[in-house]
């Protein structure tokens, strides 16, 4: 076996899971147990209004990648899974939840529509 670059990038796949499962698996921890909302579809660093309406869906996606992924980093470790199937598993589970994530806070960060109402003034 030669080191190249594909055996290079394969390792770095792999290692970048242990972080993600944690901060996925962790998130989903303190939506749906510690009911903490702080990280509920943040679109530019800031919360919806209601994120407690939006927190079961970030809930579920941060627990079905993790799990995903955890069970990638469990078949690598066991010899459970080939290359190809779990390298697939941790690309589509990594761009799907980049994409959930972007859905979700665009959706829970609606903009208004139609023209701007002026505020009265206060005098």
């Amino acid at each position: 076996m030669v080191f190249d670059i594909s055996i290079a990038m394969t390792w770095i796949l792999f290692l970048a899971l242990f972080p993600m499962v944690f901060i996925w698996l962790r998130r989903a921890w303190r939506i749906f147990v510690k009911k903490d909302y702080s990280e509920v579809a943040l679109k530019r660093g800031e919360s919806p209004p209601h994120p407690e309406k939006w927190a079961a869906l970030t809930g579920l996606t941060n627990l079905i990648a993790g799990g995903i992924a955890l069970s990638a980093i469990i078949g690598v470790i066991l010899a459970l899974l080939p290359y190809k199937t779990w390298s697939a598993m941790a690309g589509m589970t990594l761009w799907g939840k980049i994409f959930a994530d972007f859905i979700i806070s665009r959706q829970a960060h609606p903009f208004p529509l139609g023209k701007k109402k002026k505020s009265p003034k206060k005098s």
